[in-house]
């Protein structure tokens, strides 16, 4: 069956390469936060043929360092090439509170960071721009600015300027994906954000403006993974508080858009929208002078990032897995990678976004509420040959929601489908859907045509293949689904679709950045904007809560609280997990003091370069 599929594949791959000839691959399609691990992702594999002499075995096993080689003291005054591997412009909301893609955060990353550091463990350490206590009964943590910590424009960084992004994140007006459950947690932001109040009571700020206290009505572990920690400069893009700006005038403001400050290693000096950054070394960065005296961030196609890289034009990609095989081949770089907090899965449309309420509401009718159509959607997919073949064993298949990384709440026991035609066919036959007019197809359950409309994104030589294998698949077991408009979608226009619940859109291939906590709220809660599904029921209102309340600083029952919650969503399937993936980064030979570990003790402001 490995080595049907595997042909389907190739020639799949065949018949589009004159159409994808100038593309090779897209391998950054996250959506953004919940914030944008050492595994093998080791897989069993068949044995190659003379017919299939194709690329190294991916059981192999897959050891990639995480830091460069280099060890050389940075050079004074150096310079360097970042890409933004995308076959779209970024979309250029650069603050924190109201960006969604996963490009912006490129481009906010280098200027702005948050104010706590954190561990291997993605918890929350003392060698941020803040020193923190949290209380006895875990529901008040106090943050202190620490001394000299600035804004670019010299202005000191004061506790208030925490405070506000609270204000602007739980602001009646706010529209953006970023009031979740951290947020609502603090005491009195659900009568701030249902505008009965213009204070938030669970918040003070000291009257030297460098300490702030947030106090939550709940103690939940998230506080050390999950807690907000990007402040927004106030004096710079104008308070809302006074009415000086709208929440409207505030996302669209230049100053967010075009010249956006932050208290990272370096400044943005020149924005060419869509296109490049520039960015300027930021003398009085508090942990000290940054090693280089500017950095450049320009979007590189993923047709040509390996040529571009080759000729050095470029320090720093992240590099396509489909890609591998050819980068290996690059002299003047070396490959880093690592388990990703990320994951790609097909979404399965259940409801409507309420904006008025902010909520999601599943509509029992939708055209997929029958869950055992969306499990036979599942077991027919071919998962394993796509990670094999395609990626190299870069990417493998996704059991559960909650991703590897984890490793204490990630449960591998948990039965979970695979690729098994025969039983999917059983599931569509048991839910009444069956071909009742001998043209291959089945009919749903009242006898009536049953097209479903499958929105992926474009970019690279592998997506047409990808979304066609899949529709192939869902084809031999008898579901007739055709590509939304007939093609694949650009970036920002396939998210506003699924954002705005189309209604041309029955299933869809999307892609998370899971963030550093294991909290599934924000991506599949009740109340959670990035919930594009819209699935939502009782029982899992219930074990989200459990799985962030007092009890779960239990960390026996919080694995079993999460245990419950991935078979539940197994059992449900609102969307179906496809491939968890490795990260691969091109990095020149030149770079010194970087890592992709994220237990590295080297800091951004400490990259160089040493020629």
């Amino acid at each position: 069956m490995a080595k049907k599929q595997f042909m389907l594949l190739a020639s799949l791959l065949l018949v589009l390469s004159v159409f994808l000839a100038a593309c090779t691959g897209k391998d950054k399609e996250d959506a953004g936060e919940k914030e944008p691990a050492k595994e093998t992702g080791k897989e069993n594999t068949e044995e190659t043929t003379e017919e299939d002499p194709a690329e190294e075995d991916a059981s192999a096993g897959l050891d990639f360092p995480f830091e460069v080689s280099n060890k050389a003291e940075p050079i004074e005054d150096g310079e360097m090439t970042i890409a933004m591997v995308t076959d779209t412009p970024f979309e250029g909301t650069l603050a924190p509170v109201f960006y969604s893609g996963a490009y912006d955060w490129e481009v906010i990353s280098k200027f702005h960071e948050s104010v706590f550091a954190y561990d291997g463990d993605y918890l929350i350490t003392q060698d941020g721009a803040a020193n923190w206590e949290i209380s006895e009964d875990n529901k008040t943590i106090t943050i202190t600015i620490k001394d000299g910590v600035k804004w670019h424009d010299g202005e000191p960084l004061k506790a208030s300027d925490l405070l506000y992004s609270y204000q602007l994140l739980g602001h009646p007006d706010y529209t953006g994906t970023r009031y979740t459950y951290m947020i609502s947690n603090v005491e009195g932001m659900p009568a701030y954000h249902n505008g009965e109040t213009t204070e938030i009571s669970g918040i003070t700020v000291s009257e030297d403006d460098k300490t702030i206290a947030i106090t939550y009505t709940e103690a939940t572990p998230s506080l050390m993974s999950g807690i907000w920690g990007h402040a927004t400069p106030r004096h710079h893009v104008g308070d809302i508080m006074t009415g000086e700006v709208t929440m409207e005038e505030l996302v669209s403001s230049d100053k967010i858009r075009v010249n956006p400050i932050g208290f990272g290693p370096y400044k943005v000096a020149k924005i060419v929208p869509g296109e490049s950054v520039l960015y300027e070394r930021f003398d009085d960065y508090w942990r000290g002078k940054p090693a280089l005296k500017s950095l450049v961030q320009k979007t590189v196609s993923s047709a040509s990032i390996l040529e571009v890289l080759k000729k050095g034009e470029v320090d720093i990609a992240s590099i396509p897995v489909d890609q591998y095989q050819n980068a290996k081949e690059i002299d003047n770089i070396e490959l880093l990678a690592d388990v990703d907090t990320a994951y790609t899965y097909i979404g399965f449309k259940l409801g409507k976004w309420d904006a008025e309420n902010k909520t999601n509401v599943t509509d029992p009718n939708a055209k997929m509420a029958n869950k055992l159509v969306r499990q036979a959607m599942w077991y027919a997919m071919d998962n394993e040959t796509i990670g094999k073949e395609l990626y190299h064993g870069l990417r493998f298949p996704a059991t559960t929601l909650i991703i590897p990384v984890f490793a204490s709440f990630h449960d591998s026991s948990i039965e979970t489908p695979s690729y098994d035609p025969e039983k999917a066919k059983a599931l569509l036959d048991e839910a009444g859907y069956v071909d009742t007019n001998g043209d291959g197809f089945r009919e749903n359950d009242k006898g009536e045509e049953f097209v479903l409309n499958f929105a992926s994104m474009s970019g690279g030589e592998t997506a047409e293949p990808i979304a066609q294998f899949y529709i192939q698949n869902w084809a031999d077991v008898g579901i007739k689904v055709q590509l939304l408009d007939g093609r694949l979608h650009e970036f920002n226009s396939f998210y506003d679709m699924v954002e705005a619940d189309d209604p041309k859109i029955d299933i869809y291939q999307g892609a998370w950045g899971t963030g550093t906590d294991p909290d599934p709220s924000g991506l599949y809660g009740r109340d959670a904007a990035f919930n594009y599904t819209r699935y939502t029921s009782e029982k899992n209102d219930e074990l989200l809560a459990a799985g962030t309340s007092e009890k779960a600083f239990d960390s026996d029952y919080r694995k079993d609280i999460y245990k419950q919650w991935q078979q539940l969503m197994v059992e449900e399937v609102p969307v179906a997990p496809t491939v968890y993936r490795y990260y691969l980064m091109g990095v020149n030979k030149r770079v010194v003091n970087y890592s992709i570990d994220p237990d590295s003790d080297l800091f951004l402001y400490q990259m160089g370069v040493s020629e």
